[in-house]
C-alpha cells in the first residue's frame, strides 16, 4: 500500500527550519540536519566613493573566509571604473591574511560577444595578459573590459572551493558579463587553480587600471 502521508513525529525526529532529513550515521535511524546549497550573507561592500581595491580578509570587518563553508561565492554588481576605458576588474588570492596578494596561478578564460549594431557575434578563447596564466602571479581578469561612460558597468560572480583546505590547490571559476566600448557585450568565463596548498585566507578586487568608481560586491558561503 502507498503511504500518502507521513507526520514528522513518527520518525522521531525533530523540525528545524532549513533542514533536511537524511540516515544517521549508524544507518538505522533518521535525523534532521543540512539541507545543503543554502546561501549565507557574509559581507557586502557598496563603494561610496572611488577606491583602488576592495579586499575580503579573514578576520577583519565581520569576513569569513576559512573552514566554515567549502565553498564561497562572490557577485559583483554594476562595477564601473572611475577612467580608464575598457579596463577589466582582477582577483588575486593571499595566503598571509592580505600581506601579499602574489599566489601562482593557471588558468584559462573565453569570451562571447555580440554588438548593439548587430554585427557578427563571436565565441573564442581568451589569451594574453591577464586573461590566461601559465602558473603566474598577476591579478586574473574575471570581468571583461568594462567601458566608462555613467551607463555602462559590469556585473557577474566568483566561486572559490574549499580556500581553508591545506591538501589540494584553490580552484575558481567566474561567469561576468560587460558592456564594452564597441557598444558591445561580452560574457567572460574564467576558470583555474591557486597553485598553492596553504590556506586562502583573503581575495583582493581591483580594476587592471585606474580606480573602482562605484559598484557593490557581495560574499557569501555555500552550506
Amino acid at each position: 500500500m502507498a503511504l500518502s502521508k507521513l507526520q514528522y513525529n513518527s520518525l522521531n525526529v525533530t523540525p528545524s527550519a532549513s533542514k533536511g532529513i537524511r540516515f544517521n550515521s549508524g544507518a538505522n535511524g533518521f535525523e534532521a540536519a543540512s539541507a545543503g546549497g543554502n546561501l549565507t550573507l557574509i559581507k557586502t561592500i557598496t563603494l561610496a566613493s572611488a577606491a583602488a581595491s576592495i579586499s575580503f580578509v579573514n578576520g577583519s570587518s565581520d569576513v569569513v573566509l576559512d573552514g566554515t563553508y567549502k565553498e564561497y561565492i562572490f557577485y559583483f554588481n554594476n562595477i564601473h571604473p572611475s577612467s580608464a576605458s575598457n579596463a577589466p576588474l582582477s582577483f588575486n588570492m593571499s595566503v598571509d591574511t592580505g600581506s601579499n596578494y602574489n599566489v601562482s596561478k593557471t588558468t584559462t578564460s573565453f569570451v562571447a560577444y555580440n554588438q548593439e549594431s548587430g554585427g557578427t557575434p563571436a565565441l573564442g578563447y581568451e589569451g594574453g595578459t591577464g586573461r590566461d596564466m601559465a602558473n603566474e602571479t598577476r591579478y586574473q581578469h574575471i570581468i571583461f573590459d568594462i567601458h566608462n561612460p555613467n551607463d555602462s558597468g559590469g556585473s557577474g560572480k566568483l566561486h572559490l572551493f574549499d580556500p581553508s583546505n591545506t591538501t589540494f590547490v584553490k580552484h575558481f571559476m567566474a561567469t561576468c558579463n560587460s558592456q564594452i566600448s564597441t557598444s558591445t557585450t561580452a560574457q567572460m568565463f574564467a576558470a583555474g587553480y591557486g597553485n598553492t596548498t596553504s590556506a586562502v585566507d583573503a581575495i583582493d578586487f581591483k580594476m587592471e587600471s585606474g580606480n573602482i568608481d562605484a559598484g557593490t560586491i557581495s560574499l557569501y558561503g555555500v552550506l
